[in-house]
């Protein structure tokens, strides 16, 4: 008994490449999100603070040292 072990290996190269075609979509969207985000003021407008509160810290009052004896 002969056992003729071949294998046909099925190549289809004429596919849509869809894959391909969302990874461009999504690299771009990506991308023009960054832009948006660090060069366009995404997060609103750093010149305009949101909410300053002012804080006074107020020194010790001086008190001369102790009169030595002599």
């Amino acid at each position: 008994m002969a056992y003729d072990d071949h294998h046909d290996v099925i190549i289809e190269s004429d596919g849509t490449g869809v894959g391909t075609i969302l990874g461009i979509i999504l690299a771009i969207v990506v991308v023009l999100a960054i832009v948006w985000f660090f060069f366009l003021g995404g997060m609103g407008n750093p010149s305009q603070p949101a909410d300053q509160t002012t804080i006074e810290i107020q020194q010790p009052p001086v008190v001369p040292p102790p009169e030595q004896p002599m």
